[in-house]
């Protein structure tokens, strides 16, 4: 029986994380989510259980920019990378998810690290 798409994505999504978790053990995990629409990400730490900071094109000062998704995931790396310093954070790993590393997530990625966050 074939897998369907989100079982595919599920299997992914794991795949990346447990691979993360045996090579960064002891950093804090920088994981994004995206949908069609908007682009999220938190600062995780996975011993203590807790979110750190995080940031979302939800939020009124971080949302779409025109139709180009890609300005406003910028915007969201680049928040995120400030939070992160606000909070005494100075590298993380840096989670996709199942999400194809290109595109937004990729734009998220590189902002973070221009605005100082070691990935």
């Amino acid at each position: 029986m074939a897998n369907t798409k989100r079982q595919l994505f599920i299997k992914r999504r794991l795949r990346v994380r447990n691979k993360l978790r045996r090579v960064n053990a002891g950093r804090m995990r920088l994981s994004v989510h995206r949908s069609s629409k908007n682009i999220s990400v938190q600062l995780i730490d996975d011993v203590a259980g807790k979110t750190i900071a995080s940031a979302s094109t939800l939020e009124k000062d971080l949302g779409m920019v025109g139709k180009n998704n890609i300005e406003a995931a910028t915007k969201v790396g680049a928040t995120i990378a400030e939070r992160a310093k606000k909070a005494g954070v100075e590298e993380a790993y840096f989670d996709r998810g199942g999400f194809l590393y290109h595109g937004k997530v990729k734009a998220l990625a590189d902002a973070a690290r221009e605005g100082g966050l070691k990935l």
